[in-house]
């Protein structure tokens, strides 16, 4: 009996030690868990902003601001376009085109 007692009381022991680092490992991925749902937070919190700054950075005011101002660029005015004609030479293999 006294060897049975023994064995039952180092199979509790080995139980409850079993059952402590069990349960500091499940606190140890909560605690991870928790940290990594704060990050896709931030994350997406970082997205939708550069996504408002990307559209702001598209439209076409802003667009017509920076070519203006800072690179000076001015509107087409027709009296001051040049148009020029280019021939259009057939390809090679196309149909109509030489040989």
């Amino acid at each position: 009996m006294g060897r049975l007692n023994l064995f039952v009381s180092v199979l509790l022991m080995l139980s409850a030690i079993s059952l402590v680092t069990a349960r500091y490992q499940a606190r140890q991925l909560f605690i991870e868990l928790d940290r990594s749902r704060a990050q896709a937070r931030e994350l997406d919190i970082r997205w939708r902003q550069l996504q408002l700054d990307r559209a702001e950075l598209a439209r076409n005011a802003h667009v017509d601001h920076v070519a203006r101002e800072e690179l000076r660029m001015q509107s087409i005015v027709p009296d001051r376009t040049i148009y020029l004609n280019q021939a259009v030479v057939p390809a090679a293999g196309a149909p109509g085109g030489s040989r």
